[in-house]
């Protein structure tokens, strides 16, 4: 029997209507969207529609949505893109920011005469805002890349404010959306970015398809060149039943958002109730979050160990991010926030979905308490 599953910010199960929206895609209309026969203009419809719908959850127009394979990717598109239509000069991230950005980031630099500057966080997860205007004003933003909600903390980031002053500096500034979408609204003019990452798989979609939202005006150089795909931004033949099911995966995000949010909130409050009475330190539990992530500490239980004792007990849960659990260490944004490196170290992600319900909140903590329980008795004999 599978475990209870709590690592949703790692990825989601495909919804059932998502899947059956899919399946004719694979065998009965497999055609190519560039084809102009009959089989390629029911590909190319399926796309147009899926186009609509992820734009519709953002509210911008479908021209606007470039599909990538992953969210990865359109990072990278934003990043190495944006870069090459610009003159060299000072990129800005923040130290929370997921692989995917810092990475690309750090290529850039290494390869070009851009230069990396790096945005001060707090002790609650969030981009010091003073400090970084400061910053922007000492050296001048070519381009800007915060993300809205943090995979690790779900803290949410002031991402209006972030981009008013970068484009003060006449600078592209870019979210990464995609732990965000389908957990809070989003309005991509309302954040006045230049680009938005999303993906499929966090919303009960499809692994395989992405988008980078972007404005009309933004400058872009393709990261791969062909048959001059989606708008010359990405070549190759589009996954179509992949974007088929991101299409409808974001419009059942936004027709669920109000429910789904209001009973995993619900979830989520009892859940750190209960960790808190066992001593538990939450991370970013005094700012704005996503309503489905609780990141844990409690005290001398290293997170490795508690999360395969959870494991073994029934539960599927995480020690920090899924995309980075090859690297061990401390995790990269509560070094950021400034976590003392022996609290960090017991840090563990629960990370809820619209299917958990109270029953196994309740079970969760119970185990948690038993599992806690033993190694701190285990740990007293050793000592």
């Amino acid at each position: 029997m599978l475990p209870t599953y709590f690592d949703h910010n790692a990825t989601t199960a495909v919804d059932d209507a998502v899947f059956e929206v899919m399946l004719p895609y694979f065998q009965q209309q497999f055609g190519n969207p560039s084809s102009l026969h009959a089989y390629g203009i029911v590909a190319r419809s399926a796309i147009n529609k899926a186009r609509e719908q992820v734009a519709h959850a953002v509210g911008v127009q479908p021209i606007q949505v470039i599909f990538t394979s992953g969210g990865s990717e359109a990072n990278n598109l934003f990043i190495k893109g944006a870069a090459d239509s610009l003159e060299p000069s000072n990129i800005f991230i923040s130290g929370i920011e997921h692989p995917c950005v810092m990475r690309p980031t750090q290529a850039l630099v290494r390869r070009t005469n851009w230069n990396k500057q790096q945005f001060a966080i707090n002790q609650h997860g969030q981009v010091n805002l003073s400090a970084a205007n400061i910053a922007m004003k000492k050296q001048s933003p070519g381009l800007v890349s915060v993300m809205l909600a943090n995979n690790e903390t779900g803290v949410i980031q002031d991402v209006t404010t972030i981009a008013e002053i970068a484009r003060s500096h006449d600078a592209y500034i870019h979210t990464d959306a995609v732990q965000a979408l389908g957990k809070i609204h989003l309005d991509f003019a309302a954040l006045k970015v230049h680009a938005m990452t999303l993906s499929a798989h966090k919303v009960y979609g499809p692994k395989g398809a992405a988008a980078l939202v972007v404005d009309k005006r933004l400058l872009l150089t393709s990261l791969i060149d062909g048959g001059g795909h989606e708008n010359g931004l990405r070549s190759g033949t589009e996954n179509v039943p992949a974007i088929v099911g991101f299409g409808m995966a974001c419009e059942l995000a936004n027709l669920r958002l109000e429910k789904s949010t209001k009973h995993i909130r619900v979830l989520r409050e009892y859940l750190e109730h209960g960790l808190k009475a066992m001593g538990a330190a939450i991370f970013g539990a005094s700012v704005p979050r996503i309503p489905n992530t609780c990141y844990f500490a409690l005290p001398d239980i290293e997170g490795d160990t508690l999360v395969v004792q959870l494991d073994r007990a029934g539960f599927a849960v995480a020690s920090g991010a899924a995309c980075s659990s090859v690297n061990p260490g401390q995790s990269h944004v509560l070094e950021a926030m400034g976590v003392e490196p022996m609290l960090a170290r017991c840090a563990v992600r629960v990370s809820l979905g619209h299917s958990n319900t109270m029953a196994e909140i309740k079970d969760f903590l119970a185990a948690t308490k038993k599992i806690t329980t033993e190694l701190k008795r285990i740990n007293s004999i050793l000592i």
